[in-house]
Formats: structure tokens, sequence, C-alpha cells
């Protein structure tokens, strides 16, 4: 099979990133929006910084990458502790439904 190589140019407005440690999940029959948002102590609430709009393809793919990527980070620096209880991953569905925070 033949690799395929892709050209990434990245802005260096971009380069820097921004933090998250909140994401807002919903979706429609056709598209997935992924919130990107960060909470800190003492600020009134959650910031929005970037939103993400995919196809349910995509995210699905995006799925797949994110756990064979955290199985490569776990395989090389441990298990990530998720004892403390906290969601990071809200989904505004179950949220209107009356549920709760998804980690």
């Amino acid at each position: 099979m033949e690799e395929k190589k892709v050209n990434i140019n990245l802005d260096p407005q971009i380069a820097g990133g921004s933090y998250s440690n909140l994401a807002i999940i919903s979706h429609t029959k056709s598209e997935f929006v992924l919130d990107f948002a960060s909470t800190l102590p003492g600020m009134p609430g959650p910031k929005v910084n970037s939103r993400i709009i995919m196809t349910p393809e995509h995210a699905k793919r995006l799925l797949g990458a994110l756990a064979e990527n955290m199985g490569k980070y776990e395989s090389h620096f441990g298990p990530v502790d998720l004892s403390d209880g906290q969601g990071a991953t809200l989904n505004l569905g179950d949220l209107m439904q009356g549920g709760g925070a998804k980690s």
C-alpha cells in the first residue's frame, strides 16, 4: 500500500493553540459540533475558544484516532487517571433532557 504524504500549512497565529479543559458536543443527522472551552477558578463561566464542525464520518475517524493516540500515550507514559470524578465533556442533548456531564 502506498503511503500518502500530506503537506500541512500551520499559520503562526494557530500554531500557539488554545487551552481547553471542557468540550461541549452536539450533533444533528448530518454534522457534529465540538465546542472547546476553558473554565478557570474565579472566572464567571466557561468561554468557548474554538468550534469545530464535522461530518459524522469524520467525527468517527477522530474518535478512532484519539483512541489510538491515547493508547500510544498510555503505553509510553502510563495510564491517565480519571478517578477525580470530574467530567470535562458535556453533551448538549443530555443537558437539555435533564442529564448531566459525560466524561
